[in-house]
C-alpha cells in the first residue's frame, strides 16, 4: 500500500478510496452536540456510516462539568442499547472531555473522541503537539497534561475559556486562538490538535494545513479516521 499524504483531510480521502467495505459506526452524542452530525456527513465517506444516539445527563445541563461529563457516561449504556440492532463495527462516546476526566466507566467497547485523538496522533507518528481548545483554561491544562501522560508532548495550548456554546464558535475565531501560541511551538509542533467535538472545525482545519503545512486533527476528524481505517486496512 502507498504511504497516506501528510495531511488529515488527505489522509480521510486516501482511506475512503482505498475502503473495500462499509463500516458503521454507533456515535453517542452529548444530548445539544449539533457540530458532529454536521460535519461528518460533509467528509464524504461514502464507505463509512455514523449511526447516532444522544445522551442526556441526569442534570439535564449542557456546560462542562463533573455533573455533564458523569451524566454523559451513565446514559451511554441506555443509548448503546438503543443501537443494539444496528451491526456496529465501532462504538465511540463522541466528546472527548469526557475522556480525559473522571466518570463511570464506560460499557466495554465504546471508546471516547479523546481515544480517537490519540490514535490518530500516534498513527500519524506526531510526538509534539500544540492544543488548541474551547474549553475553560483548567479543563484544556486538563487534556494538556493527559495528552503528556500519553507520550504527547504539548508545546503550547490556548483556550476560549468557555463552559458552554461551542457550536457559535465561527472559524475566525479558531484562528485567531491559533494565532496566540507562540510562533515557535507551532514550528516544532508535529500537529495542530483542535480539541471538542462541539465546535465547528473543518473550515479551519483546511486554513490551518494550508498556512503551517502540517497534520491539524480535530476530534471529529480523529473519530472519522477511527472509523475509516478499519475498512481501509490500516492501523490498528
Amino acid at each position: 500500500m502507498h504511504p497516506l499524504p501528510d495531511g488529515t483531510l488527505a489522509k480521510l480521502a486516501a482511506l475512503e478510496a482505498a475502503a473495500e467495505g462499509t463500516v458503521r459506526a454507533g456515535m453517542l452524542l452529548p444530548w445539544a452536540n449539533v457540530a458532529v452530525e454536521t460535519e461528518l456527513p460533509r467528509l464524504g465517506l461514502r464507505h463509512t456510516v455514523f449511526h447516532h444516539a444522544r445522551l442526556v445527563p441526569a442534570s439535564r445541563t449542557t456546560a462542562i462539568d463533573t455533573s455533564f461529563w458523569h451524566g454523559l457516561r451513565e446514559a451511554s449504556v441506555h443509548a448503546l442499547d438503543s443501537l443494539s440492532h444496528i451491526p456496529l463495527d465501532t462504538v465511540m462516546l463522541a466528546c472527548t472531555s469526557a475522556g480525559f476526566t473522571d466518570g463511570p466507566p464506560l460499557p466495554s467497547g465504546v471508546v471516547t473522541a479523546f481515544d480517537a485523538l490519540l490514535w490518530a496522533l500516534t498513527d500519524a507518528a506526531v510526538a509534539r503537539v500544540v492544543l488548541v481548545t474551547p474549553y475553560p483554561t483548567p479543563v484544556t491544562e486538563a487534556e494538556a497534561a493527559a495528552l503528556n501522560e500519553a507520550g504527547m508532548e504539548v508545546l503550547a495550548h490556548a483556550s476560549l475559556g468557555l463552559t458552554d456554546g461551542y457550536p457559535e464558535v465561527p472559524p475566525d475565531q479558531i484562528l485567531a486562538l491559533v494565532e496566540q501560541l507562540p510562533e515557535a511551538a507551532v514550528e516544532a509542533a508535529g500537529a495542530v490538535v483542535l480539541s471538542c467535538t462541539g465546535w465547528h472545525t473543518l473550515a479551519a482545519v483546511a486554513e490551518l494545513e494550508h498556512r503551517f503545512g502540517k497534520p491539524v486533527i480535530s476530534s471529529n476528524l480523529a473519530m472519522a479516521l477511527h472509523a475509516t481505517r478499519a475498512p481501509a486496512g490500516v492501523g490498528p
